[in-house]
């Protein structure tokens, strides 16, 4: 536990970060699986329209710290490789 001042107002903003991040994070997860959700369903349309939508926001969060660039980028190319390949078929 911290004991001095500094160190208990550090535990404080750690754990508001943390808590921030979090819900960000979750953010982003659930707008990914709604592509996901799309691209299962073989619905090209709205897997395109998701993604659309999904892109800004994971670039949001490169630039909060929340995900790595390599992450993001491997995400969305993964993302847009499946919904070619969707369309393709």
């Amino acid at each position: 536990m911290a004991n001095s001042p500094q160190a208990r107002k550090r535990a404080r903003q750690a754990e508001g970060r943390r808590a921030r991040n979090a819900s960000l994070r979750s953010r982003v997860r659930t707008t990914i699986k709604k592509v996901i959700v799309a691209l299962n369903a073989a619905d090209a349309d709205a897997a395109s329209s998701a993604f659309q939508a999904v892109q800004p926001e994971i670039d949001k969060m490169v630039n909060k710290g929340i995900f790595s660039a390599n992450k993001a980028a491997r995400t969305k190319s993964r993302l847009n490789a499946r919904i070619k390949a969707l369309k393709a078929a």
